[in-house]
């Protein structure tokens, strides 16, 4: 069974634990600010995919995790097949959120096994109702155009 075909029970954004890789200061405040706005209260940051698992592990749960792809040390991809190798974090949501948005980047996530995709710059009217629906588990895979 493939990661996507995983059942995973709906979260409300206000009892959601997520997990932000981003290793820029102005695009994590922005998300951190969307995710405030809709009634995210546990939110974490991490600068780097190195590491990652080790990071998450030190949270309670992780219900999303939202990732860059372009990070310093490993990469999205490099920290994606960490989660994916974490017994406790296996099965967690990971979505791309990148300024580096194509078809072709979004087929090679979608085969990596990423639960999503997002472009920067993100749509603020539109970014709050894409995570509620992530976390429902209606996939999300936006180019943004």
């Amino acid at each position: 069974m493939n990661d996507s075909m995983i059942k995973r029970s709906p979260v409300d954004p206000k009892d959601a634990h997520i997990l932000v890789v981003e290793d820029n200061v102005s695009n994590f405040v922005l998300i951190a600010r969307l995710l405030a706005f809709m009634g995210v209260q546990k939110c974490e940051w991490k600068t780097t995919g190195w590491g990652v698992v080790d990071f998450a592990n030190t949270m309670p749960r992780v219900d999303l995790v939202l990732m860059d792809l372009r990070l310093p040390h490993e990469d999205g991809y490099d920290a994606l097949r960490q989660i994916r190798a974490d017994e406790r974090l296996k099965n967690t949501l990971v979505v791309v959120v990148t300024a580096h948005g194509s078809g072709a980047e979004m087929q090679r996530a979608k085969e990596a096994g990423f639960d999503g995709f997002l472009s920067k710059p993100l749509d603020a009217d539109r970014f709050p109702e894409q995570i509620r629906q992530i976390l429902s588990g209606t996939p999300i895979w936006d180019l943004g155009i």
